[in-house]
């Protein structure tokens, strides 16, 4: 249904640009465990990794490839979150995990992945 599919694909790589060294640094400034932080910082370098394929004719992966990139690391980020939580009794880092996740979901199924011509 592309009919909720309103964040053009310049935004959608806006915020993942963004978004990536936000989720980086979080563990850092809010104090979480080491299972946490590197996992928090995997999910940051892919989201960056993703962000910089999308501008320009020459993509390195293709456009349907990305969309499915962001929901496999949106499922890995909501596992881990549930991983570190019950292993390590962490709610806090478990849950901001899990919404980086939801917030990814939300954020690729919102996206157009439709390129403008000539680009």
């Amino acid at each position: 249904m592309t009919i909720f599919r309103y964040i053009p694909l310049w935004l959608h790589a806006g915020v993942e640009t963004l978004a990536g060294p936000v989720v980086m640094v979080a563990p850092f400034v809010l104090g979480f465990g080491q299972a946490a932080t590197v996992v928090s910082v995997l999910i940051g370098v892919f989201l960056i990794a993703l962000a910089i394929q999308i501008p320009g004719p020459q993509r390195s992966i293709s456009l349907a490839s990305h969309a499915s990139f962001d929901y496999a690391l949106a499922v890995f980020a909501i596992a881990s979150g549930l991983t570190v939580g019950v292993a390590t009794g962490a709610w806090g880092p478990a849950v901001f995990l899990v919404g980086i996740g939801a917030a990814m979901v939300a954020l690729t199924a919102s996206t157009r992945f439709s390129a403008p011509r000539g680009a």
